[in-house]
């Protein structure tokens, strides 16, 4: 039975950021999910039907540095406002993902203040990594621990601790009866204990049979966590950083040897442009004509393709070597209707295609042409193959493609322009930076259905096209 991660697409919050929430939690307690919810609509408007949005939970600054798991961040609202806020997006048929930071807590998580206040005598004492009474932390504590990335204001928890995986399960059940939740992005998953993670996927299976965990993994081989035993996905900065420095350099050869590299052929990662701690898409590709042959890719390539606030419209944004805060501004979903133009309107169209369209969601991948500046490939379908084409050059170009199916009958999903298939060559005309999404199939017709698009009925259009075609 397909899953709903498998046909997603995400919008990726950064609730205190977007609300404009204080940098420091002073205790001073405030309700912006009025702020949130009317993100509701436009998002159910643009087409996704998945949120990330995190973090959530009670925290001393940036939101990573968690006071308490069971308690929505005072600087956002209330746990009844954060229950009311995913109930209307399950009502919008948008699933609700929420970070989960098991790694690390912030200095005042209670068990750490315990342990800061009783010392040896706190049974909290085996709740965090390499804690010891020899010597003294840098934050003054009279004892060290193990810190995430020599960050001493984010002590890391023991996940082998039967008591701190027990606590981090019962939050979990909390979570997901409290919220309803439909699954969780899991912060520095690339460090997370590998037997932790295979009881959290067995453990939130029983909670809830089509729960999804995603983690947040940089560097290595995928498949490591992307397996029956532990998450169903993880991000792809891989192909995060292929994406606009192929463009960049003009070098299509770098996408394609990455997808090569995919684990099953990757459908099950999670795909992006930018994110909260990335430099935004727009400041970092060199032109912006860019836009159109790279977004098309990140909707048609291997994956579950994810749009980052702000970054619909063209957004700037570059981090410092201090502070992410550039990257994580306070907008409202009035500026993002507002600031809607024409690359706005282009991932709309690829929101659609993507979902209306099930090659996009586990179809095979095959390549069907590669220069430096132009890129095609095919994914499959049932009865019929979905090819995406891409031009990084800016002069226009002519792609002679040799079908892997017996197709007679083709249109450009961007467009609606039907092309001519000969002797199962498809032939392309891209526009300079452009790029197209074809639809190509031939079951119907081996069943007598007419030839020509427009002499079907526009029922058979819409199975063949998705519901979008007539724009």
């Amino acid at each position: 039975m397909k899953k709903w991660y498998e046909s997603s697409v995400f919008y990726h919050l950064y609730p205190l950021g977007c609300t404009g929430a204080p940098a420091v939690n002073d205790g001073s307690p405030a309700s912006r999910f009025s702020q949130l919810e009317e993100w509701v609509p436009y998002l159910q408007e643009m087409g996704f039907n998945a949120l990330y949005i995190g973090p959530l939970f009670e925290s001393d600054t940036h939101g990573y540095d968690t006071r308490d798991f069971r308690m929505i961040d005072r600087r956002l609202g209330s746990n009844e406002d954060f229950r009311r806020f995913t109930d209307a997006c399950h009502k919008a048929g948008i699933r609700v993902v929420i970070d989960a930071v098991f790694n690390h807590t912030g200095r005042e998580f209670f068990a750490f203040r315990d342990i800061r206040e009783k010392k040896w005598d706190s049974p909290f004492k085996d709740w965090y990594r390499g804690v010891s009474f020899h010597c003294s932390s840098p934050m003054g504590d009279p004892f060290c621990y193990d810190a995430w990335q020599g960050h001493f204001s984010l002590p890391c928890l023991n996940l082998k601790n039967p008591e701190v995986k027990q606590y981090i399960f019962d939050t979990i059940r909390f979570w997901t009866e409290t919220f309803d939740i439909d699954g969780l992005r899991l912060d520095c998953a690339n460090v997370l204990d590998f037997d932790f993670m295979k009881e959290l996927r067995t453990f939130t299976s029983s909670v809830k049979p089509d729960f999804w965990l995603m983690g947040e993994v940089i560097h290595g081989e995928y498949d490591r966590w992307v397996n029956d035993q532990m998450l169903h996905s993880v991000t792809n900065y891989a192909l995060h950083k292929a994406l606009y420095s192929a463009h960049n350099d003009h070098n299509y050869f770098e996408i394609a040897h990455n997808v090569r590299r995919l684990p099953k052929n990757g459908t099950e990662l999670y795909t992006f442009t930018d994110n909260h701690d990335e430099d935004r898409l727009a400041s970092k590709l060199a032109d912006r004509a860019h836009f159109k042959p790279l977004y098309t890719l990140l909707f048609t390539l291997p994956g579950i393709p994810s749009i980052y606030y702000g970054s619909e419209w063209g957004i700037e944004g570059k981090r410092s070597s201090t502070s992410d805060v550039v990257l994580r501004p306070a907008i409202t979903a009035a500026e993002a209707r507002s600031r809607s133009n024409e690359l706005t309107g282009l991932i709309r169209r690829l929101i659609r295609i993507h979902r209306e369209n099930p090659e996009f969601h586990s179809g095979l991948y095959q390549e069907l042409l590669l220069t430096n500046r132009q890129y095609a490939f095919a994914r499959y379908g049932k009865d019929s193959i979905c090819v995406a084409a891409v031009n990084n050059d800016s002069q226009a170009c002519s792609l002679s493609l040799p079908l892997p199916i017996s197709g007679r009958t083709a249109r450009d999903l961007l467009t609606g322009k039907v092309l001519n298939v000969n002797e199962n060559i498809l032939q392309v005309e891209l526009e300079g930076n452009g790029a197209a999404v074809i639809k190509v199939w031939d079951a119907l017709m081996e069943q007598g259905a007419p030839l020509d698009e427009e002499d079907m009925e526009p029922d058979q259009l819409k199975k063949l096209l998705g519901e979008d075609w007539e724009d």
